[in-house]
């Protein structure tokens, strides 16, 4: 059945998170990144910067239930959106403890080629209701047609895309992912989709097994920019996009290749790509906004 563009606006309800240490520190160490600021409680942790992704999934599937009885998608094919972009804003680092809610709201629609595609966008604030984060989360209902005229989402502007010649990144870095990372992500990041942890699932839904999360793919390149790149400091991590591809098996060796950067009296943008074992882009218009 279609979806109709005139759910554009919706908004679910606000959901609060209770974020520590322990979290904080599991989703650092699933990701095999062990840094002090990750890991030392006696001079005080800092947050991933992909961690809002764990706090975002329980407000995603809080709504599920009310965007399916707003439109006319069936369960089966509401179980088909493939998560197809991510672009996050980080107004400060996260530090644990603390209580954080987040809301979502539909912020577009449109029709692509493969089906409909929905903007996600999930804004969260602190105790004191100022922002912390927002994320545009981008998914492709595939097979899925559109009601209704096309209604982009008003996305925050990104610098512009340099030209980059192709086959000549200023750095390249192999990543090792094991065969349990999609396991052991799951679980720390408190993320669970059956597609990235059960074979009879994955085989069901198409895949040839299953994969590594997207998001786990995001942050594993993050972490290589935020030691090459922001000083090993993950509260200059300001922003992060990126377009998903490829599918990542596991075990196999993925590539982090930073294309291009560019400085300003802010800070940088680092234009980068990640590309699976197999060579193909699982990672494609990778953006990092480093602060000064």
């Amino acid at each position: 059945m279609p979806v109709e563009s005139s759910i554009v606006g919706m908004a679910g309800p606000p959901l609060v998170s209770e974020v520590d240490a322990r979290w904080t520190m599991a989703y650092a160490a699933g990701l095999g990144d062990s840094m002090a600021c990750y890991m030392d409680t006696v001079a005080g942790v800092i947050a991933h910067p992909m961690f809002p992704v764990c706090f975002e999934w329980p407000v995603q599937l809080a709504v599920r239930a009310q965007f399916e009885q707003a439109t006319s998608l069936t369960r089966a094919e509401a179980m088909r959106g493939v998560h197809a972009t991510h672009d996050m804003v980080l107004y400060r680092a996260i530090r644990p403890p603390e209580r954080l809610t987040t809301q979502l709201t539909v912020a577009g629609i449109e029709r692509r080629k493969p089906g409909a595609y929905m903007v996600m966008r999930l804004d969260t604030v602190d105790e004191a209701g100022k922002p912390v984060c927002t994320s545009w989360y981008g998914a492709i209902y595939r097979g899925v047609e559109v009601i209704g005229p096309d209604a982009p989402a008003r996305i925050a502007p990104a610098p512009i895309q340099p030209l980059v010649e192709e086959g000549e990144p200023i750095l390249e870095c192999q990543v090792d992912v094991p065969a349990g990372m999609a396991h052991v992500y799951t679980e720390c990041a408190r993320i669970f989709n059956p597609i990235h942890t059960d074979a009879a699932v994955a085989r069901a839904a198409g895949l040839p097994s299953i994969i590594l999360h997207g998001t786990a793919t995001l942050a594993l390149a993050v972490s290589r920019i935020v030691e090459s790149v922001a000083g090993k400091d993950p509260a200059r991590i300001e922003r992060v996009a990126g377009r998903f591809g490829a599918m990542v098996t596991m075990p196999s060796t993925i590539m982090v290749r930073i294309l291009a950067r560019e400085e300003s009296a802010e800070g940088a943008a680092v234009f980068f790509e990640v590309l699976s074992g197999e060579g193909r882009l699982a990672i494609q218009e990778g953006m990092a906004v480093v602060r000064a």
